[in-house]
């Protein structure tokens, strides 16, 4: 089997979304796009005034966007109903669709906020389909515990541990790994996935060959291979991301993802003349 290795390790770029949220893009700037991920922002903050303006109502069409809580609390409503407080270590997955309207804004006035958002392209036969969310609760989430590691699966499988997401069509690996120093974690990936690491803290070493040392809040590109090796350097905390790609053009207009000018120009114009939520 081919070994899986580190291609590119990237900071992330300071940015602000929503109503002045601070945050740090890595996906969405450089690369602008791994197939199928569109956008990963990290939030995190202890100092109010960088979160508590929130991410009041927008809309969205042709995505799917995956909120994941480490601390703090988000209150989500949108234009399907769906609603609920985010808590740490709970995961809100969305699929957009045709079109939806919703806000995430801070359930906190005080304290530390952190999480993480990634959006994932949809093929072109599904993003006219019924916008869907699903909400998951960090008591069901599934994980695996031994002596050297700690993993949550939100999707994909790992040993006995399976995530929730079953049936996506870009077959989709999301682990939170907590991995203890000088230990290693392995694990099989499809070949014919994009795949990423984003250290979260800690100092990593991936596969065989040396790259640059990545730090906290750091992204690490992957190259296609099959088997992953991961060394902690230190005590470490890491997402695996990884996915089948679409291979279909893409075209973006803020919120919205379609795949020609003309669709971004519908969206725009269904959402300002009240035609956007069905």
């Amino acid at each position: 089997m081919k070994s899986i290795e580190a291609i590119q390790v990237i900071e992330p770029t300071p940015a602000s979304d929503g109503a002045g949220v601070k945050l740090k893009r890595s996906i969405g700037v450089e690369p602008n796009y791994y197939d199928p991920f569109l956008m990963l922002d990290e939030f995190g903050s202890e100092k109010k005034d960088d979160y508590i303006a929130g991410f009041p109502p927008h809309p969205h069409r042709g995505i799917e966007t995956v909120t994941y809580m480490l601390a703090g609390s988000f209150e989500h409503k949108d234009s399907t109903g769906g609603q609920g407080t985010m808590s740490a270590g709970d995961v809100q997955w969305m699929k957009t669709g045709s079109g939806i309207i919703h806000s995430e804004m801070p359930a906190m006035k005080e304290g530390k906020l952190h999480g993480f958002q990634l959006w994932i392209n949809m093929p072109a036969s599904e993003k006219m389909s019924k916008p869907e969310y699903h909400y998951i609760d960090a008591d069901q989430m599934s994980t695996h515990k031994d002596d050297d590691k700690f993993i949550k699966v939100i999707a994909g499988k790992y040993k006995k541990a399976e995530g929730p997401i079953k049936k996506h069509n870009v077959e989709p690996v999301y682990f939170d790994v907590e991995l203890q120093k000088s230990k290693i974690f392995n694990f099989e990936i499809p070949s014919t996935h994009n795949s990423f690491i984003y250290l979260i803290e800690g100092e990593i070493k991936v596969g065989k060959e040396e790259h640059d040392k990545a730090k906290d809040s750091t992204l690490i590109i992957l190259n296609k291979g099959e088997k992953l090796e991961v060394k902690a350097l230190t005590k470490s905390k890491f997402l695996l991301i990884s996915g089948k790609p679409i291979g279909e053009q893409i075209a973006r207009g803020g919120p919205f993802v379609m795949n020609t000018k003309q669709e971004i120009l519908q969206a725009i114009d269904d959402y300002h003349n009240g035609k956007f939520v069905k």
